[in-house]
């Protein structure tokens, strides 16, 4: 199976570096990783709504030619399905035997994912209600897929 994380912006903060290091290294035994990132916009202070849905449209854009057609796509959103770990591993497992072999995980930048991006999402994943920095959903996503890996194994894992 090959992994896509597909994200708005860079991680700058050594220690989310460093974490997500580690989570590649220890998926590199299950799944092919790669992480993508597309530059994220500037977003003015007060910016109004349309600017806003510029500001997404833009960072869509430039994540447009990642999405691949015959890969499985999912969304990190609020408005998403919870999911447990033993669900979200059996998630990806599914989307393995029906045949697909590529999940692409999008995770937007500070206002979100474009409307025009969500149109071609398979699923939306939320972790929370709440809103979380993309850098600490970045290692939170991996360290998620990792643990599905290690339940989809028959691993131990912590509960």
């Amino acid at each position: 199976m090959k992994i896509t994380i597909l994200c708005v912006g860079k991680i700058k903060e050594k220690f989310f570096k460093d974490g997500i290091e580690e989570y590649k290294k220890r998926l590199s035994k299950y799944c092919k990783l790669e992480i993508i990132e597309v530059a994220d916009e500037k977003t003015p202070d007060h910016a109004s709504e349309t600017e806003e849905l510029q500001i997404k449209e833009k960072e869509g854009q430039r994540m447009e030619k990642y999405l691949k057609k015959d890969a499985f796509k999912i969304a990190l959103a609020i408005e998403g399905e919870m999911l447990d770990s033993v669900q979200l591993s059996k998630k990806i497992e599914q989307v393995g035997v029906n045949g697909q072999s590529h999940i692409i995980f999008v995770i937007g930048g500070s206002l979100g994912i474009a409307p025009s991006i969500m149109k071609q999402m398979d699923y939306k994943l939320s972790f929370s209600k709440m809103t979380f920095p993309h850098q600490l959903m970045r290692m939170v996503l991996l360290e998620q897929i990792y643990r599905s890996y290690r339940i989809i194994n028959g691993e131990p894992y912590h509960k």
